[in-house]
């Protein structure tokens, strides 16, 4: 993320000094407190929605349906994008919503400075340096942001950057080994602990299933450990990340088509290791674990195929009906060994399932689990932060669709309906009694990666989890 200043002032709109100036237009009102110039709406016949550009004063219109925080969040991502190739370093505006409403616009100003150029031979630096907030607001209840809600905004901008940044790499450069190094990195500069357990180690975990999904690669896998706890912990929480650096499908191979964009498998992982930074960093009064299974499903003479049997980390044994159900394989082990760290709350975030976008869309995550307050209070604290999630229900028939003659369990349904459910079923099997009810598994296959612009993400990457994670940790901080 480039940086950008913003900052509170105690002048007035007009007195501030600005290359240019933002309004917006809430609900087609278009008397509002600062409409400097109102003979232009007119003029250009402008009705208060979309942008009106009044060259003369500089000031960019924008209409927005009203001062929600939903709304506010995209508008200002939106505006900031507006400015992206015209010739201003600086803008003015006045203060809209409440404090939680001014954090979203606050994140939409951040992220609207977001571009991943790493492989473009020309870099487009944008030019808005800083963003300066007037003392009046839209109406009585507006608040002024404050340095602590500004600098909570950015720390939260960067980590989702940060996430966006790992996410868009292309796999021959995002590999295990560089997300163990990221992870690190991470942990050094947010002082926190890091430790990844390499292949023989993971074979001293006795870690079957996540080792025969990495055999056919040539990049050794790493299970990433990091670990924040403040001194003043209340809980403890383990949050688990599926991190498949590529996934072609292995001998179950996907169609070429399916294959482009699976760089995004290892959304969850990526996720994980930000909101470990984004927790450190705003020193939130919670342990929280990380946990990234970091491996690729390739192909090869030594690939894992469809009938073998494989041994978890729980013990259970696993019959392979699709090579291609293989985050499922590494999440069991890696769950497997979160448990042995008596998590209060656990939480997987992954890529897993085609079937939760074909029933969710692109740009809702799926919430899983068998505790159904706790699948509630996650929504809640997802729907607040601007992500959208939905709750998808466990039953006791599509359980039994995964059964197999010759094992445990099989990694695949044997029906083609509910693969987001029964891909979560599947997990929730290695889930012992103890920790059933304070795990939830989250689906990010849809908004992880999408090929279009849409809310406040760019193509690609998104760090979907990132704030919904955050939201909900910070309220069980009672923050």
């Amino acid at each position: 993320m480039k940086p950008i200043k913003i900052t509170s002032s105690t002048q007035s709109f007009k007195t501030i000094k600005a290359d240019a100036s933002i309004i917006f237009i809430v609900n087609k009102k278009l008397k509002t407190p600062l409409s400097i110039n109102e003979k232009i709406f007119k003029t250009m016949g402008y009705k208060g929605e979309g942008f009106l550009f009044d060259q003369i004063n500089k000031t960019l219109y924008y209409g927005i349906k009203d001062l929600s925080a939903d709304s506010l969040r995209e508008a200002g991502y939106t505006v900031i994008k507006y400015f992206k190739n015209l010739p201003f370093s600086s803008l003015k505006m006045i203060c809209y919503g409440t404090e939680s409403e001014m954090q979203a616009l606050l994140i939409g100003l951040f992220l609207g400075n977001y571009n991943f150029e790493f492989y473009k031979s020309e870099k487009i630096s944008h030019p808005i340096k800083e963003v300066i907030f007037a003392k009046e607001g839209y109406d009585k209840s507006s608040k002024a942001p404050t340095a602590t809600m500004i600098k909570k905004a950015e720390i939260l901008a960067q980590a989702i950057c940060d996430v966006r940044d790992v996410v868009n790499l292309a796999p021959q450069e995002a590999t295990p080994a560089y997300l163990a190094n990221w992870a690190k990195n991470v942990a050094k500069t947010s002082k926190i602990s890091c430790k990844v357990l390499d292949k023989k180690a993971l074979i001293k975990e006795k870690m079957g299933a996540f080792l025969a999904v990495n055999r056919a690669s040539i990049h050794e896998p790493a299970l990433i450990h990091l670990n924040y706890k403040p001194k003043n912990a209340k809980s403890r929480i383990v949050l688990v990340g599926k991190g498949l650096t590529y996934d072609c499908g292995g001998l179950s191979l996907k169609p070429s088509d399916f294959m482009t964009t699976m760089k995004a498998d290892k959304s969850g992982g990526c996720a994980v290791i930000g909101i470990l930074q984004a927790v450190a960093n705003l020193g939130l009064p919670i342990e929280v674990h990380g946990i990234v299974g970091a491996t690729e499903n390739m192909i090869g003479g030594n690939a894992y195929k469809p009938d073998d049997i494989l041994i978890s980390r729980e013990g259970k044994s696993i019959e392979v009906r699709n090579t291609d159900a293989e985050g499922r394989l590494v999440l069991v082990d890696c769950l497997s060994y979160a448990q042995d760290l008596a998590p209060d709350i656990l939480i997987d975030f992954a890529t897993l399932t085609g079937a939760c976008v074909v029933g969710l869309g692109e740009y809702t995550s799926g919430i899983m689990g068998y505790n159904e307050n706790l699948k509630i209070r996650f929504e809640d604290s997802a729907l607040r932060s601007g992500e959208l999630c939905a709750r998808l229900p466990f039953n006791r028939h599509l359980e039994k669709l995964l059964e197999s003659k010759v094992a445990d369990i099989c990694n695949i349904s044997n029906s083609r309906y509910g693969g987001a459910i029964t891909a979560g079923l599947f997990l929730g099997a290695f889930i012992r009694e103890d920790y059933k009810d304070k795990w939830l598994h989250i689906d990010i296959a849809g908004p992880a990666y999408v090929e279009k612009e849409w809310d406040i993400n760019p193509y690609g990457a998104s760090g979907a989890g990132v704030r919904a994670c955050i939201e909900f940790i910070s309220d069980l901080c009672g923050e």
